[in-house]
């Protein structure tokens, strides 16, 4: 590796320049990819422009209340239906007819009502009793059109013109909508106990077709459902998954103070510990498994049941627990087989991050910038779902003709409420009517909702990646301080978190957006892909599907390859100051320069920091799940009641592991642009007086160099 003269060959073949005067990251710096930063400003600009004019057109009312046949919502202060919170439908066996899948909407006429009717009736047997007893047409009429007081009237107009109900059915409120109140008695399905009821038609029907006309409205509001139930916990557990996480936060903090210490100590306990966690799980789900032999139902299989939207069903199932041991069983295996094999160069590892340790020692403020990260991504996470929200509410009501009959040549076609009854569709189509369908326009911003709701997601995507590559800048200038300090810790400047953050944005603005903007364009092409393999489930063009396949995968590789690159480059740039492709090109040749070193090192480092990820998030985790299963007996009073359990408790998981991965993501960074230096430093230098290294003893020692020069040994 020693070389003479101004250059040194490099494997590759290429001449490497040696600069005498380098020593460390570039303070005289100059702006690098100007032209991608004015673009990346030009878009912030319209992105604020875009939520905006979202924020003027949209109501996100449409989200949180249904809208009865009229375009009303239901339950929203200061109108007519104040007071009617709950969507009424006047003929629930109509929605089982496709055009629920079609326009999300029941081609019956929808009410707003005060509650849902409690018992079984028929308008016929209303008007046969009215004459003695009046008081059941005052409970009949409140589900009836507002205003409509002729009881007298014949049952054949009224259901022609709809303004009553031919039939009310007991039924309950679910997602602030009536539906049949349906239960199960000895293996039969009943509502209010009763197998049959009168349609209002003169004929009998089963229940079983009003659970037919519900499934067609549950087939569009099934996951609203979920997502309702799954609000709940969440309102009533949010401050216990937010100590959650605090615990996570403190004891992720506290895993990498100590490692400052005892950092080959705290690894071992990290790879001891996720054992331990693994191997726990294994044994609960072996004792769920042998507790629920013989308990009735629980042999059942999982496709025996199907999909079920409360999830505790399958907790009860003996092959849930089976499935669960089973993965389990083959993690903890693959996790004893890799420390088995690679005992040797995770000692080497360990040793390295030993090294990390000291430099975060001397920069301890970069522990917490990934709570810079945080707020950003937050914010931008926050800005595209309230833009969302306000792109998908954006549009007038758009009224369609709602047809019984299905040769009716103007059903689905669009209709004013206020004229309707002037126009000739009510003659040839007996029965129709001009109901809310959904929102929309035909106005130039309408008509491009789905492509500003595209450039959201492209946006945010583009922010998103900004906000991780400017972190990663931050920190890699801020250890390459570190590093190339000749005297350690006289040598590092002050301040280094600080002056590596603004020297990334005032000079590398552009640079970090151009990395940003080629990994969210690859990603966005993923999501399309993603999108077009959902839709193209149900073809039967294996060829498609192939295609998809290999596109899904080759996108995939491609976004983990500019990762690694981007990643890479950033501490280039950090160091050099240079623009991106350059960057790029020179940190790719230097690793392929030293191939054996980064996959023995680099990788194996990434494998430890994951097990101390997994093992803060598993700590936690077994913590929450005692917790929220009611298994610690002094907050037994304080544990909340949920419908699904997993809800806060899968949350607290992934916010654990997240938290962990912030900080962790430090040590990562430092691993990473210690080891880009140290090769660097090997091609630079060749430990001489005149060209000494900049590694300190340690690292010289755990990477392979025999001596180094004495003066930086006695450093």
């Amino acid at each position: 590796m020693a070389r003479k003269g101004g250059a040194s060959a490099s494997p590759c073949g290429e001449p490497r320049k040696f600069d005498p005067k380098f020593r460390g990251p570039i303070h005289n710096r100059h702006c690098t990819d100007i032209l991608c930063c004015v673009i990346f400003i030009v878009v912030i600009l319209g992105y604020i422009a875009l939520g905006i004019l979202a924020w003027v057109h949209g109501d996100p009312r449409k989200v949180v209340y249904p809208t009865d046949s009229y375009g009303q919502f239901c339950g929203q202060k200061d109108t007519i239906n104040e007071n009617k919170t709950i969507l009424f439908y006047f003929n629930i066996l109509k929605c089982a007819s496709p055009i629920v899948l079609i326009n999300l909407q029941c081609p019956t006429t929808q009410l707003c009502v005060s509650k849902c009717p409690d018992r079984f009736a028929t308008y016929i047997d209303m008007q046969g009793s009215y004459r003695h007893n009046k008081s059941y047409w005052e409970y009949y009429r409140q589900f009836c059109k507002p205003g409509f007081n002729k009881p007298w009237k014949s049952v054949a107009q009224v259901i022609r013109d709809e303004d009553c109900p031919s039939m009310i059915i007991p039924s309950r409120p679910f997602l602030k909508r009536c539906f049949p109140d349906f239960s199960t008695k000895n293996g039969i399905l009943t509502v209010a106990n009763q197998t049959t009821f009168k349609d209002g038609r003169g004929k009998t029907r089963n229940v079983t077709d009003l659970r037919e006309a519900a499934n067609g409205i549950n087939n569009v509001l099934d996951a609203r459902s979920v997502g309702m139930k799954i609000f709940e916990d969440y309102a009533s557990s949010w401050h216990w998954i937010l100590i959650g996480l605090f615990i996570a936060m403190i004891v992720s903090l506290l895993f990498l103070v100590l490692l400052r210490f005892t950092a080959g100590v705290l690894f071992w306990i990290f790879i001891l510990g996720v054992i331990g966690i693994i191997g726990y799980g294994i044994w609960h789900c072996y004792w769920e498994y042998d507790h629920l032999q013989g308990t009735p139902g629980s042999d059942l299989t999982i496709y025996d049941i199907g999909f079920q939207t409360d999830f505790r069903v399958y907790l009860q199932l003996r092959q849930t627990w089976l499935a669960f041991m089973i993965i389990l069983c083959i993690v903890e295996v693959f996790i004893i087989l890799m420390l088995i094999f690679l005992r040797n160069r995770i000692r080497i590892a360990i040793a390295l991050l030993q090294e990390g340790s000291r430099a975060i020692g001397y920069i301890m403020s970069t522990l917490f910038y990934p709570i810079i990260t945080f707020v950003l991504i937050a914010i931008c996470i926050s800005y595209w779902a309230v833009t969302a929200v306000f792109l998908s509410t954006s549009g007038e009501p758009v009224y369609k003709v709602m047809a019984n009959q299905t040769l009716c040549k103007y059903a689905n076609l669009t209709c004013d409420p206020e004229t309707f009854n002037t126009t000739n569709v009510t003659k040839l189509c007996v029965g129709a009517q001009c109901t809310f369908a959904f929102y929309g326009g035909e106005s130039f911003y309408h008509k491009y909702i789905f492509i500003f709701q595209l450039s959201n997601a492209f946006v945010f995507l583009w922010l998103v990646n900004f906000a991780i590559a400017l972190g990663q800048c931050t920190l890699a200038g801020a250890f390459a301080s570190y590093y190339w300090a000749f005297r350690k810790p006289a040598d590092i400047p002050p301040c280094p978190l600080f002056s590596s953050f603004g020297r990334a944005i005032r000079y590398h603005t552009g640079s970090l957006a151009f990395g940003s903007l080629i990994l969210a364009i690859v990603q966005l092409i993923r999501i399309i892909l993603e999108y077009l393999d959902h839709k193209l489930k149900g073809t039967q063009n294996s060829f498609t599907r192939f295609l998809l396949c290999c596109l899904k995968c080759c996108f995939w590789c491609l976004e983990k390859f500019i990762k690694f690159i981007n990643r890479n480059a950033y501490i280039m740039i950090a160091i050099y100051g240079k623009n991106f492709c350059t960057s790029a090109k020179e940190a790719f040749f230097l690793l392929m320069r030293n191939v054996v070193r980064v996959a023995v090192l680099d990788k194996v480092t990434d494998f430890l920091l994951f097990l101390g990820k997994l093992l803060v998030a598993g700590g936690v985790g077994v913590l929450a799940f005692f917790f929220f299963t009611h298994r610690i007996p002094v907050f037994t009073q304080e544990t909340p009641t949920l419908n699904y359990y997993w809800v806060p408790l899968l949350t607290v998981i992934i916010g654990s592991y997240l938290i962990a991965h912030g900080f962790f993501s430090v040590y990562a960074m430092c691993v990473d642009t210690l080891f880009l230096c140290f090769c660097e430093d090997l091609e630079r230098n060749d430990g001489s007086t005149a060209k000494p290294y900049y590694m300190s003893a340690s690292l010289h020692r755990i990477l392979g160099k025999k001596e180094l020069s004495p003066k930086k040994a006695m450093g």
